[in-house]
């Protein structure tokens, strides 16, 4: 009896110290990062104040090997502008970097990040990780957060950058793809307000807080994001209003007066596809109403930049870069009749896996 005491004993012991070790090694998991390279400070959807400065900070996860962060801030719907280090920029405007992270800095890879002093509304904060893989040279990871930036300041008076009035059209005009103001063209108005700051924002978008409206919708509509389509020929006036201010600004179109509806923009469905893979962007079911043959213009809004091709044609295309959890790339489509009239954009989202 005792010696089967004494095994009994022992059996127990090995079963609570196979417990406590499986418990214990389930505790380190949950403790441990497992996700990917990750923004922890500014978090997604916050407000913050332009000019202010704010602490940078990201969550590594699983990604091993970071040498640095680039930093990079963005309008919501601006396009993803080529990196400084990225063989693709020859010839190309290159993204100014707000900061760039070292592991010495407080926090690592983070630290004093100055938000711009000339934004209002919705920023994308864009952070790309470099990452070193020895022999095999350089790799990138990145992740990305929209958050809502206000002005410190008061809006004192609100300025249409544009001649006044505006003058849209004039007979004769030449009717060559890109130099023509059309019946159906849809346009935006350069817009800023004056700040009690002595700074000038751009307010073009409802996203800043504006709003359209016109005195005559034969003439101009207001049509979605702030833009504005011409329907007919004779005066309006265009009345915008942000933050209890407003300005007028007179219309006169003097277009060709050939019926003319503008063309409408498919970017296709979002899809998901697999790192490494080369994705195709279609726009083959975009049309014009009149059957016109159509220009094509891709472009990125959202992501690490990638190398898009025949961004121009019907079809571009791009190899879906490696990534360690899915990733969102978002494009953005607009075409053009004949006649000079654009559609309004069309997006398309690209949920790259690993």
């Amino acid at each position: 009896m005792t010696m089967r005491r004494e095994a009994w004993v022992v059996q127990r012991d090995a079963q609570l110290r196979t417990s406590r070790l499986t418990l214990f090694i389930a505790c380190l998991a949950m403790a441990s990062p497992i996700h990917a390279f990750k923004i922890t400070e500014p978090p997604e959807g916050t407000s913050l104040t332009a000019g202010a400065t704010i602490t940078a900070r990201v969550d590594l996860g699983k990604d091993a090997g970071i040498v640095n962060v680039r930093y990079y801030w963005y309008g919501e719907q601006d396009e993803v502008l080529v990196e400084q280090n990225d063989s693709t920029a020859t010839g190309s405007i290159v993204a100014p970097v707000a900061m760039i992270g070292s592991i010495e800095q407080e926090p690592p890879f983070g630290g004093p990040l100055s938000v711009p002093h000339d934004t209002i509304g919705p920023m994308r904060l864009l952070a790309v990780a470099e990452i070193s893989r020895g022999r095999l040279g350089m790799r990138s990871v990145f992740d990305e957060v929209i958050v809502n930036v206000e002005p410190p300041a008061t809006l004192t008076a609100i300025d249409f950058e544009t001649e006044k009035p505006l003058q849209l059209g004039r007979a004769g005009q030449s009717s060559a793809f890109g130099h023509v103001d059309s019946l159906g063209k849809i346009f935006e108005l350069p817009v800023v307000g004056v700040f009690e700051d002595g700074v000038a924002r751009r307010i073009s978008t409802p996203a800043s807080g504006t709003s359209y409206a016109s005195s005559n919708d034969k003439v101009i509509k207001v049509v979605r994001d702030g833009l504005l389509q011409i329907v007919g020929n004779g005066q309006a006036a265009i009345t915008l209003t942000n933050r209890g201010k407003q300005a007028t600004l007179e219309v006169d179109v003097n277009v060709n007066d050939e019926p003319n509806e503008p063309p409408i923009a498919d970017a296709g469905t979002n899809k998901s596809v697999k790192a490494a893979s080369r994705v195709k962007l279609s726009g083959l079911k975009s049309r014009d109403p009149e059957g016109e043959a159509l220009y094509y213009h891709w472009s990125q809004v959202r992501g690490s930049k990638v190398s898009l091709l025949d961004a121009n044609n019907s079809e571009a295309s791009f190899l879906a870069p490696t990534v360690s959890e899915p990733r969102i790339y978002r494009f953005k489509l607009r075409v053009t009749d004949k006649k000079g009239a654009d559609s309004l954009p069309a997006f398309v989202e690209v949920t790259v896996e690993p």
